[in-house]
């Protein structure tokens, strides 16, 4: 079996700029992306939720003190982190997915206590991060902005095409960007929260497309 080409593209890209409610710029990125102290500055983000069970990132900035020795650093970074642990293929339970959205909406709506153990609490862009930024964290955001957002987005593969789209991943690349079982679990996630809503278990949105910077119109064409 050959193997997959893979193509360049941006460490960080911006998926959706001035999103509406909140009111800031959603990104995607990779690793290498997150990991780069110099960027998340570029970029204003304050807030980054990886997606990857197999990707750890030493984020701590400000290590406690009087910490035991020989223990990892803890204390505080540039970012407010969250984690949620998914696979890039199958193993993952619904649930897993289902939580990557409720977690990178909650993160949004959240309140951080005006307190001095809680270092982050400045507003600022979101980094949605895994970790090549072309499978997991693309699907994750492809939910949100499909669930958040159906008047822009209709259905999941509009949100979807227009990620590949705005992450520069080639044409070549989307059988597996995202992988077939995230999209499986994307589309029972959908469900699940529409499912909710209708029960009024969850609320329903009241966001609005009106006022998004239309990237759309920026969106690379790309050749082998």
């Amino acid at each position: 079996m050959s193997e997959v080409k893979r193509y360049p593209r941006p460490l960080i890209s911006l998926i959706q700029a001035d999103i509406p409610n909140w009111h800031v710029d959603l990104y995607i990125g990779e690793s290498a992306g997150v990991s780069d102290p110099d960027l998340l500055r570029e970029f204003g983000i304050k807030v980054v939720l990886n997606c990857a069970v197999n990707l750890d990132i030493n984020l701590v900035s400000q290590p406690e003190a009087n910490r035991p020795a020989g223990v990892f650093d803890y204390g505080s970074g540039p970012v407010r982190y969250y984690k949620v642990g998914l696979i890039d293929g199958p193993g993952n339970t619904p649930e897993m997915m289902f939580a990557g959205y409720c977690m990178l909406k909650s993160a949004l709506d959240q309140t951080i206590p005006d307190k001095p153990s809680y270092k982050n609490r400045d507003k600022g862009n979101v980094l949605v991060n895994c970790r090549g930024g072309r499978s997991r964290s693309v699907t994750v955001v492809a939910i949100f902005l499909h669930l958040e957002f159906p008047q822009l987005y209709p259905t999941l593969d509009a949100a979807i095409h227009h990620i590949r789209q705005t992450r520069e991943l080639h044409p070549d690349e989307w059988f597996e960007t995202p992988k077939p079982q995230m999209i499986e679990l994307a589309q029972a996630t959908v469900t699940m929260v529409k499912t909710l809503r209708q029960s009024a278990l969850l609320p329903s949105p009241e966001s609005s497309s009106s006022g998004f910077v239309d990237l759309k119109s920026e969106q690379a064409s790309f050749t082998e």
